[in-house]
């Protein structure tokens, strides 16, 4: 069997992750990519070595996904949740239908491997449309709405209050209002908010460093001075000294996940598609392009504006957000 140079040994796995602020849960992805490596150096299939190291990096990135929103443990344990899931995520990052499905063909071929360590079967690409609403069509790519309603939203507000989580709520409120990414909102600290309230422009660190200050909008100054309130200067608004970011994400997506049934407004929604936190953020999209509209920017212009406040540079990836 030829040398498999293209996978990383445990120092550059963990040299990666801590020079990668993208990545919250080292821990289980160190853990992930552990039991990948032990699988990728015995794979089967007659690959070309250029595929394999291709398929290697797909399930590299997917396994980042699942550590930090999921806090996967065991690679066996991965699941149609987790792949319609990623599969969201890349489509919303603009991936292009040819790179989605090849993303697909890496999961699946390393999820054969497993055999019968696997604990789930994977669904197909009919039943990633049926049950999880994941479109796998290119001219669909923007067309499924996503969007989180304002009843739901104020339901789930009312919800965390109800049961004392307040951060929940605040970061519920900030992810409407200001169109964060839930790692975005995580980061966020008493001197942005500050900053934010002084400028009126909230300084976001995105996705691979990229920064970007959006404007306050609605009530939100008013929420960050109440978050500020809460915690010491120079603190995390929503990271505790106790805990660590990708705990605070885990918990905010499950109190989503195991109480959206309860507010969920049925008549709005596609089937198959879930109240979740990235739902937040399309609806931001959807509301602020439709104000630049309503102000006379062209379509391609409106579009272009949205993508500068959440954090992107392309035509496309706007339209998945409007579901366009």
């Amino acid at each position: 069997m030829p040398k498999k140079g293209y996978i990383k040994n445990d120092d550059k796995v963990l040299a990666f992750a801590r020079a990668n602020e993208d990545i919250s849960n080292i821990g289980a992805y160190f853990n992930l990519m552990q039991q990948f490596n032990r699988l990728a150096k015995h794979t089967r299939g007659g690959l070309s070595f250029d595929t394999h190291k291709l398929y290697y990096n797909k399930m590299d990135m997917a396994l980042r996904f699942c550590a930090d929103e999921y806090n996967l443990q065991n690679i066996a344990n991965f699941a149609g949740k987790h792949l319609a899931a990623y599969i969201i995520e890349r489509q919303s990052e603009g991936s292009s239908a040819s790179t989605v499905d090849g993303d697909l063909c890496a999961i699946r071929f390393y999820h054969d491997q497993l055999s019968t360590e696997a604990r789930h079967r994977l669904p197909d690409n009919m039943m990633l449309r049926d049950k999880y609403g994941v479109s796998l069509e290119p001219r669909m790519f923007g067309g499924v709405n996503r969007r989180c309603t304002w009843p739901e939203i104020d339901r789930m507000v009312e919800l965390a209050i109800r049961k004392k989580r307040f951060e929940i709520s605040h970061m519920i409120q900030l992810g409407a209002g200001m169109g964060l990414r839930i790692h975005e909102t995580v980061r966020l600290s008493y001197d942005d908010a500050a900053k934010g309230i002084k400028t009126g422009m909230l300084p976001i660190k995105g996705k691979g460093g990229l920064e970007r200050d959006v404007p306050l909008r609605g009530d939100i100054l008013q929420l960050l001075q109440a978050i500020m309130l809460t915690v010491p200067k120079g603190a995390k608004l929503f990271v505790p000294e106790d805990r660590k970011a990708h705990q605070v994400i885990q918990s905010a997506q499950s109190f989503i996940i195991n109480h959206r049934d309860n507010v969920v407004d049925s008549a709005a929604r596609s089937l198959g598609v879930n109240m979740t936190f990235h739902g937040l953020r399309h609806l931001y999209a959807y509301e602020r392009y439709h104000e630049f509209i309503d102000i006379g920017f062209s379509p391609a212009a409106a579009r272009l504006k949205v993508a500068l406040l959440i954090g992107h540079s392309r035509d496309d990836v706007t339209r998945i957000y409007l579901a366009d």
